[in-house]
């Protein structure tokens, strides 16, 4: 008999179809040699820190006295409830799927997680906890959740460990990000008192947002000068730019240069036009996807993953969680297939043999999102399922299409004087829609006006005051197209993309389209960030969480969420151990963590939340570290001292408010900010009339 374990239940039930004449048993299916069964996702999680590290006082509060916490073995345990208690569901689950694998008529298990990484280690996990000496471990790859491809799946499953590389990928993150969410959030939350949810791929997320909302905040327009002429020749208004500019100072400069023109003769000197074909855009990657929808629809990426999701689930699309906007050239008989299916209901679509479609060096694990030959009756999906469908299914079509979108391209090109600037007028109309007819292409047509070479042009250059524009807020296209290649200049073509594949390949993408959307969720269910329609702003919590890594100098950049995910693929490729890559983790967390012998004027270190840093100068109570700073445990009887933690920009550590309440002073401080001119300045904080002052004596 062989077992097969499931990822989810739906899942499950797809395979029961695909085998079909089983009969249900509890928690699985048996029948034609097979017995199925299912996960709920994650049945295991890693254990908390008190597992390995107990809090010295018994008790599960959160204590820096164990942290930071680095496992010698990481322990999985049944996940639990929100309450902390083991949920019996899934427990219960675990015990079925642990006697099916035991049962003494099996001799083969099948792992039917997902097939990505995360898919790969949820069975296996699970699987580890059962006792299968002597039995075979078989993979099912599933590229789609058809009939057709189930069963091809099963008459060509593969050994389980033809993955191990990407089964010991998906365990080093696990490890990883628990390393960073438990040590981090916790030492975070014990500084500021403010639960912080610190986590490797949601603080580059969250400060990416906040870093772009205070570049606008901060934004001071800047007002220059361009050199435009409008002019009329024929009837029809001819606008030229210069490509010099001139700032608000030196409009003189820009009048005298536009009177150097205007006694130019601007002429025609050459005029093409020609017929061309226009490509029609890639084969969807979950990333384009949601940028497609959240752009058009202004669907959240949760809501379009689900639903796609829920179309791969039912088989009508493949498997959506992919990065790639390429086919396999393995595939192009299934490609052929499909197009078949569509053409059966009515578009014009013929199979494509282009490196713009197929390249097997642009795919790691998955091909592009596409519709399978498994196609859904409008009245089968809800609104929202068909219009995801329908986007899926209409950019097929368009890559495929038999009809060639037709374009003229025209391009003047104007001289001024003697060669003095050169100025250029595109122009495209399309002739035959093709392709745009089943997709969007926004462009319009720009008709150029009827000059000919040798023409000469009518020209009056002026001085046009311009103002500088400030960065504009990520939506949820710039936001996903930054995370896939956080490296990338924002105004880079994207018709060339090596550099984006070449990112993914190296790790260097921020999160990744399995994780990505999930990530991005929880930032916003935890305030961080909120979207509107499809724009992402900063939140004062995510302020808050941002501001005060910053204060720790806990750096969660971009670059340093990058070489983790370089170290990750290296693990992949079998480059480095697993063990390797947690090293790194431990070595960026050390550091946070290690006390250093920091002179008292670049200080900045303000305790724990409870710390006592002295007595009050006014009724001689302890003076403890609160979350908004120093303040009197007296003030419940009325006493009101206390003391800012930040004070005109910088953080005031601990050993500075011990030595001003000791002494009366602090010591020199370097690093204070002015409020008026935004100048650094150093000075020594003296209590006077029990308030903290300046003195710069």
């Amino acid at each position: 008999m062989v077992v097969i374990i499931a990822e989810k239940p739906s899942l499950a039930r797809n395979i029961v179809s695909a085998i079909g004449n089983m009969n249900k048993k509890g928690n699985y299916f048996e029948g034609n040699g097979y017995i199925v069964t299912w996960a709920f996702g994650h049945l295991f999680s890693l254990a908390d820190i008190e597992t390995y590290s107990p809090s010295p006082d018994g008790t599960n509060r959160w204590t820096i006295k164990n942290l930071p916490c680095f496992p010698q073995k990481f322990i999985f345990e049944i996940k639990k409830d929100k309450d902390k208690k083991i949920d019996l569901g899934v427990q219960r689950q675990f015990e079925t799927i642990k006697t099916l694998c035991e049962r003494n008529d099996v001799d083969t298990i099948v792992n039917a997680g997902d097939s990505d990484r995360e898919g790969e280690i949820i069975i296996r996990i699970a699987v580890e906890k059962t006792n299968i000496s002597g039995k075979s471990f078989k993979r099912l790859w599933l590229p789609d959740q058809t009939n057709e491809t189930i069963l091809k799946g099963l008459s060509e499953l593969k050994d389980e460990s033809e993955y191990e590389n990407l089964a010991n990928e998906g365990y080093a993150r696990t490890y990883i990000d628990w390393l960073y969410g438990v040590n981090l959030t916790r030492y975070a939350t014990l500084k500021t008192g403010t639960l912080l949810r610190v986590g490797r791929v949601i603080v580059p997320i969250v400060k990416a947002i906040y870093d772009r909302d205070m570049a606008i905040k901060n934004f001071v327009p800047d007002i220059y000068y361009a050199i435009v002429s409008k002019e009329e020749i024929n009837g029809e208004k001819i606008e030229l730019t210069s490509k010099k500019k001139f700032d608000k100072a030196s409009l003189d400069k820009a009048k005298e240069l536009c009177g150097y023109y205007n006694n130019q003769r601007a002429v025609v000197t050459d005029k093409k036009s020609k017929k061309d074909s226009l490509n029609p855009p890639k084969l969807f990657s979950l990333t384009k996807l949601q940028n497609v929808l959240g752009k058009k629809y202004k669907m959240p990426m949760e809501k379009s993953l689900d639903i796609v999701q829920s179309l791969y689930e039912k088989g009508y699309v493949t498997y959506p969680r992919t990065n790639s906007e390429y086919l396999a050239t393995a595939e192009q008989d299934k490609v052929k297939k499909i197009i078949e299916t569509v053409k059966s209901i009515g578009y014009p679509v013929e199979f494509k043999f282009k490196k713009t479609i197929f390249d097997d060096s642009k795919i790691e694990s998955h091909s592009a999102l596409t519709p399978t030959f498994k196609i859904p009756k409008k009245e089968a999906l809800s609104e929202e399922e068909f219009v995801v469908y329908s986007t899926i299914l209409r950019r097929f079509v368009a890559v495929f299409c038999s009809e060639e979108c037709t374009i003229q391209k025209s391009e003047i090109k104007i001289v001024l004087g003697d060669n003095e600037e050169e100025f250029k007028l595109s122009g495209t109309i399309i002739l035959e829609k093709g392709w745009t007819k089943f997709d969007d292409y926004t462009k319009k047509d720009k008709i150029l006006p009827p000059l000919e070479k040798g023409d000469e042009i009518n020209i009056k250059f002026e001085p046009i005051e311009k103002e500088t524009t400030p960065p504009k807020h990520y939506t949820i296209e710039t936001l996903n197209n930054y995370l896939k290649n956080p490296f990338k200049d924002e105004k880079a073509n994207d018709e060339n993309d090596e550099d984006d594949y070449k990112a993914i390949f190296e790790g260097l993408e921020l999160g990744t389209e399995a994780t990505r959307t999930g990530i991005i969720d929880n930032a916003r269910k935890s305030e961080y960030i909120q979207l509107k329609k499809d724009v992402y702003t900063i939140l004062p919590n995510g302020e808050h969480l941002i501001e005060s890594l910053v204060r720790m100098n806990i750096s969660m950049d971009k670059y340093k969420t990058s070489e983790l995910g370089k170290a990750l693929k290296k693990v992949f490729r079998g480059e480095i151990e697993v063990n390797d890559s947690v090293k790194i983790a431990q070595n960026e967390i050390n550091e946070v963590f290690k006390k250093q012998n920091v002179p008292p004027e670049k200080d900045t270190d303000d305790g724990f939340i409870g710390d006592v840093v002295g007595l009050c100068p006014v009724c001689r109570k302890e003076v403890v570290r609160t979350r908004f700073g120093y303040g009197c445990s007296g003030y419940k009887v009325g006493c009101k001292f206390g003391i800012n933690n930040i004070i005109c920009d910088r953080v005031i550590s601990v050993s500075n408010v011990k030595k001003l309440l000791e002494t009366g002073r602090t010591y020199k401080i370097d690093g204070f900010v002015s409020k008026k001119t935004g100048k650094e300045f150093s000075a020594v904080l003296k209590l006077e009339n029990n308030r903290a002052i300046f003195d710069f004596n």
